[in-house]
C-alpha cells in the first residue's frame, strides 16, 4: 500500500527459514537506497493444503491460532533482522491467510518493488512447481519483481547491472529501471541485445547484425541524458537470449529483464527468456511489466 506520504513502499515477501535471509537483507539495502519503506509481508496457505488423505486436518481455530502464532514470531524475528541492519528505515508487517503468491500480487499493487527470494534445487523443481511464488508473481504482478537466490554469489569490480534488450516495449520499460537501479548503486549498466539467428540464415548477416545495433542504440538514447552519471557499456552478442544474458551476468549485482506479464491468475505468461534466466541465473533477476 502506498503510504499517506506517496512513497510506495518496497514489499519483501518473507521466509519462514530464518538462515534464509538473503531476499530480506536486499529488499531491506534497496529501500534504504531508495529512501522508502520496507513492508515485510508473511502469507500462510489455506489449512487444507498440505495433509495427506485420510490425515485429521486442525480445525479453524488451531490453524488460525498457530498462523498469528508461528507467523507472528516469523515477522518478529524478521523485524530484528532488518532493524540491525537499517536501523532507521520505516518498516511495517502484515500477517496475511492465502497462497503466497497471490497475496505479494495484492500488495504488489501499491508497491514500487516486491522482493522474494528462491533455492536453485535439482531440475528446478522449487521455482517452476505448483506452489511455486517466483514464477506466477513474477508473470502477474504490476509492478517489478526481484527474485535473490538464497545461494551467495561473487559480483564483480567495477560492479555492474545487465539489461536485456529487444526493441519492445517491455524492453524499455527494463531499460528505464535498469538506469535507474545503475544510479542508485553507482555502478556501470551492460545493455545486451541478443541476436539469435534464425534457422535457416540470412542472406545478409551483416546488416542484421547493424540493425540490432541501430535498435540498441535508439533504446538506450534517451536514458544516457537522464542518468548522466551512469558509465554505459551496450553489447550485440549473437547467441541464445537465455545462456547469453545467463553469462553476462554471471558476476553482476543484477540481471533486469522486461516481461510481457498476464492479467489475472489463469494462463501464465511470463516469456520464455524471462522464466529461462529465473531458472538459470545465479544473480538477482528482475523483471519489469511493460
Amino acid at each position: 500500500m502506498t503510504g499517506a506520504d506517496g512513497r510506495r513502499p518496497i514489499v519483501v515477501g518473507v521466509d519462514p527459514d530464518p538462515s534464509r535471509r538473503l531476499a530480506l537483507g536486499w529488499g531491506a539495502d534497496e529501500a534504504d537506497r531508495r529512501g522508502v519503506p520496507l513492508r515485510l509481508v508473511h502469507a500462510q496457505g489455506l489449512p487444507t493444503g498440505g495433509y495427506r488423505s485420510g490425515e485429521v486436518r486442525p480445525s479453524w481455530e488451531e490453524w488460525n491460532e498457530s498462523l498469528h502464532g508461528g507467523g507472528g514470531q516469523v515477522l518478529k524475528e524478521a523485524v530484528a533482522f532488518v532493524e540491525s541492519r537499517r536501523p532507521t528505515l520505516e518498516v511495517s508487517t502484515l500477517l496475511a491467510e492465502g497462497e503466497p503468491a497471490w497475496v505479494l500480487r495484492e500488495e504488489a499493487r501499491g508497491a514500487a518493488l516486491v522482493v522474494v527470494g528462491t533455492r536453485h534445487l535439482r531440475k528446478g523443481r522449487e521455482l517452476f512447481t505448483s506452489a511455486s511464488v517466483a514464477l506466477p508473481l513474477t508473470a502477474h504482478a504490476p509492478c517489478p519483481v526481484a527474485v535473490v537466490p538464497e545461494a551467495e554469489h561473487a559480483t564483480q569490480q567495477p560492479a555492474y547491472l545487465v539489461v536485456g534488450v529487444d526493441g519492445s516495449p517491455r524492453s524499455a520499460a527494463a531499460v528505464d529501471f535498469a538506469f535507474e537501479e545503475a544510479a542508485l548503486r553507482g555502478a556501470l549498466l551492460r545493455a545486451v541485445y541478443v541476436w539469435h539467428p534464425p534457422r535457416l540464415g540470412l542472406l545478409d548477416e551483416d546488416a542484421e547484425v547493424q540493425e540490432c545495433r541501430r535498435v540498441l542504440s535508439e533504446t538506450v538514447a534517451g536514458r544516457i541524458a537522464m542518468h548522466p552519471g551512469v558509465e554505459l557499456r551496450h553489447e550485440v552478442v549473437r547467441g541464445h537470449p537465455v545462456q547469453v544474458l545467463t553469462e553476462a551476468s554471471e558476476h553482476a549485482l543484477g540481471l533486469v529483464v522486461g516481461t510481457r506479464g498476464h492479467g489475472g491468475f489463469t494462463g501464465m505468461l511470463l516469456g520464455s527468456v524471462s522464466q529461462g534466466v529465473l531458472h538459470h541465473a545465479r544473480c538477482p533477476v528482475i523483471t519489469v511489466p511493460a
